[in-house]
């Protein structure tokens, strides 16, 4: 279990990336969702040890880590949002490198979990390849592969599936679910349907502060009969906005989509199903708006 209390940090520009941020995560995919500029990337390099923190403590299965990050390093795997490669270096020779910076200095054990690594990870074929010449898909794959080094117990993965296509997105999600419930999985993204799709326990993060978490379904469940929805042109879309709790728009066909939170449907609006982008957009339109939404409990 990973256990975050009153975690701060500003930075010496004056940004002040987290603000007392508090979190129990278990074992399993775990997401954590926020638009960009949220401190999801602070709080992820905070926890894998390559920022210290202003206050507050992080301890993950009896470690202290921001005492001892020397010990979480050792159980820890991180997928970085930006993830550099050695040019003109095939995939099995960089992982290899990689697996003995990793501490797997024998040979022959090295060997089976680099290639079973690959072969995990649908990159065995590719493994004579140059990792820079790879695809978005298969370079995510490959930092998931690094990231398994060790066979850590903390996964840390950090806007993955940004950029990457439907068919690559899915090959993404398959692989994250076939790692299992054995270990903390923490899936940092701006992208509502990658933690719809994975994550049975999440966090909103907004402005270095957690906002909210739970249960996607449950929160979603605790939603509905408050979500509101019209179809309107664009001038009248720009009206209603002024008028209304509006949470998202969206275009649909050429005409603009309106989704609204309040306990009663305005005037020619009709019911519509919540779903976990309402209960996203609806809890960060609360927190400009200091308007606690319903959905709160975890």
């Amino acid at each position: 279990m990973l256990q975050i209390s009153g975690l701060s940090k500003t930075y010496g520009n004056g940004v002040k990336a987290l603000n007392n941020v508090n979190l129990t995560i278990s074992k399993g995919m775990f997401g954590l969702l926020g638009p960009n500029g949220a401190g999801k990337s602070s709080l992820m390099r905070t926890i894998a040890t390559l920022q210290d923190a202003d206050s507050g403590t992080i301890t993950f299965d009896g470690i202290n880590v921001l005492q001892d990050p020397a010990a979480l390093r050792k159980t820890l795997g991180y997928l970085p949002q930006d993830f550099n490669v050695y040019p003109r270096i095939s995939a099995y020779k960089l992982l290899d490198h990689l697996a003995i910076l990793k501490g797997l200095s024998d040979n022959k054990p090295r060997r089976e979990v680099v290639e079973g690594l690959l072969a995990h990870t649908n990159l065995y074929q590719h493994k004579d390849k140059a990792v820079s010449g790879f695809s978005g898909g298969m370079r995510q794959r490959f930092g998931i592969a690094q990231a398994l080094l060790g066979n850590p117990d903390l996964l840390i993965v950090d806007e993955p599936t940004a950029g990457l296509d439907p068919e690559e997105r899915n090959r993404f999600h398959n692989l994250l679910v076939s790692l299992g419930e054995e270990k903390v999985i923490i899936l940092s993204t701006h992208i509502v349907d990658d933690v719809a799709e994975l994550c049975p326990d999440m966090a909103v993060l907004a402005g270095g502060e957690i906002l909210l978490q739970g249960n996607p379904q449950q929160l979603v469940k605790e939603l509905n009969g408050q979500i509101w929805s019209i179809t309107a042109s664009q001038g009248e879309a720009a009206e209603l906005e002024h008028t209304l709790p509006v949470i998202s728009k969206r275009l649909f066909a050429g005409r603009t989509v309106l989704n609204v939170f309040a306990p009663e449907p305005p005037p020619g609006f009709s019911p519509c199903a919540a779903s976990l982008e309402d209960v996203y957009f609806s809890t960060l339109r609360a927190s400009r708006t200091s308007v606690k939404p319903t959905a709160t409990a975890a």
